[in-house]
């Protein structure tokens, strides 16, 4: 029992590591990051468990930027999103 908690630990902390560096931002700040580059990628996705929420990912100058939001963003006109059937960020 005691080898199965040490192997999920030990793939969680893979995980993370194979994940790079992820940056939780408010809605507004993401809005403001996406709105700097030029036909950004966005990765959508809807969650909650007792509430939706919308959840967002995008890459700006080597970082990935995400964030959680009770409505949906007005993404920019010019943004390619990809929706996903779901964002986990590890904790």
């Amino acid at each position: 029992m005691a080898y199965g908690t040490a192997a999920a630990g030990a793939a969680l902390a893979q995980a993370i590591k194979a994940s790079g560096a992820i940056v939780r931002v408010a809605p507004r700040d993401f809005l403001a990051i996406v709105s700097r580059g030029t036909a950004p990628l966005v990765v959508t996705a809807i969650g909650g468990l007792f509430r939706k929420n919308y959840r967002y990912l995008a890459a700006y100058k080597a970082l990935v930027f995400f964030t959680k939001s009770p409505e949906p963003l007005q993404l920019p006109g010019d943004a390619e999103v990809v929706a996903a059937e779901k964002i986990w960020i590890p904790s």
